[in-house]
């Protein structure tokens, strides 16, 4: 199983923001991930840093949002919906989307819905609920 560090993570991220810039190829991953970086052109100051970005702190207490968990949940949604996993969800994030008009803020709030699943399993001690994670994703597509 896949479990990368704090550290990976980051250094994932910022590696895919040396590869842009500098146009070299990358793998089919990191061409996602850089979709999801150009989105995003709020954090390449976050990005530019490779070593800076191992060190940074983000705790919420300056008002910005961690921009590496930012965009590791759009990677966890965007393969998510590839498989079908959780079954169902591919279908409620593109309902979503087509209700929002943009795939972009149908992850945003697949991403609440994510978040909500996860605290709510370790908050129980109980493994993550994938069925209410879609039907939170299917209650906000059918909702104005």
């Amino acid at each position: 199983m896949f479990n990368p560090s704090q550290q990976d993570v980051r250094r994932f991220f910022t590696g895919v923001r040396a590869k842009q810039r500098a146009g070299q190829p990358m793998d089919a991953l990191e061409t996602l991930a850089g979709q999801w970086l150009q989105e995003h052109p709020e954090y390449d100051p976050d990005l530019a840093d490779g070593d800076a970005a191992l060190q940074k702190v983000y705790d919420g207490s300056d008002g910005r949002s961690n921009p590496f968990l930012h965009l590791a949940m759009h990677l966890s949604v965007s393969e998510q919906c590839s498989i079908d996993q959780p079954r169902g969800i591919r279908q409620a994030v593109e309902l979503l989307a087509a209700r929002r008009g943009s795939l972009h803020d149908a992850h945003h709030e697949a991403m609440e819905c994510l978040g909500q699943m996860l605290w709510d399993s370790q908050r129980s001690g109980r493994p993550p609920d994938g069925d209410a994670y879609v039907a939170c994703v299917q209650r906000r597509a059918t909702k104005d």
